[in-house]
C-alpha cells in the first residue's frame, strides 16, 4: 500500500514537472510547424508587395489561397489582416479567445499577443 502511494505521488509529480516545463519552453519550439509555415507565407506577402507595390487584401480569398493560406469556414489560416499604414499580422487562432501566436510586420517577430489590426 505505501509502495502504490509513493509510485502514483511519483507520477503526479513527474506530470506537473513536466506540465511546467513544456509551458516555459520558447514559442520557436512549442509551435515550431506554425512558426514554420508562418515565415513561408510572410516571404510570399513580401514577394506579393515586391511585384504588386501592395499587400493582399483582407477579404481576397482568391490571392490569399494562391499565396498559400488554408481556407477554412471562418477565413484563412492562419488569420491575415492588414490595415492602411501597410502594416500585416498573421495570427494562428486555436478557437480559443488568445492570445495567439502572432505575427506583425512592423515588429518583426514572433509573439504571444493579442491582434493589434481589426480585419474589416
Amino acid at each position: 500500500m505505501k509502495k502504490a502511494l509513493i509510485i502514483s505521488i511519483s507520477v503526479i509529480i513527474i506530470f506537473i514537472l513536466s506540465f511546467i516545463t513544456y509551458w516555459n519552453l520558447p514559442i520557436e519550439v512549442t509551435r515550431k510547424s506554425d512558426i514554420r509555415f508562418g515565415n513561408e507565407l510572410i516571404q510570399k506577402i513580401q514577394d506579393y508587395k515586391k511585384t504588386n507595390n501592395k499587400l493582399p487584401e483582407n477579404h481576397d480569398w482568391q490571392t490569399l489561397k494562391k499565396l498559400g493560406f488554408k481556407m477554412e469556414d471562418l477565413g484563412t489560416k492562419p488569420l491575415y489582416a492588414k490595415d492602411s499604414t501597410n502594416t500585416y499580422e498573421l495570427s494562428f487562432s486555436d478557437g480559443f479567445e488568445g492570445p495567439y501566436l502572432m505575427w506583425n510586420s512592423q515588429e518583426g517577430k514572433w509573439t504571444i499577443d493579442f491582434p493589434k489590426i481589426v480585419s474589416k
